[in-house]
């Protein structure tokens, strides 16, 4: 069984990516605009793809 893992970023990552605030990120996460993973500790992974996808929206 093969599986592809994806690179996942923190919301500073994502932020510095998108040159928005972290907050935009988290908002974003919150509203369902970004798709991220949340972690026991409350801290959010993004996968690369969705930082993409946003990307393109953006411009």
């Amino acid at each position: 069984m093969s599986e592809v893992s994806e690179k996942l970023l923190t919301t500073g990552e994502v932020a510095r990516r998108l040159q928005v605030s972290r907050r935009t990120v988290q908002r974003w996460i919150k509203e369902g605009k970004l798709r991220a993973l949340k972690y026991p500790s409350g801290h959010f992974k993004v996968p690369e793809s969705e930082v993409e996808k946003i990307w393109k929206s953006l411009k």
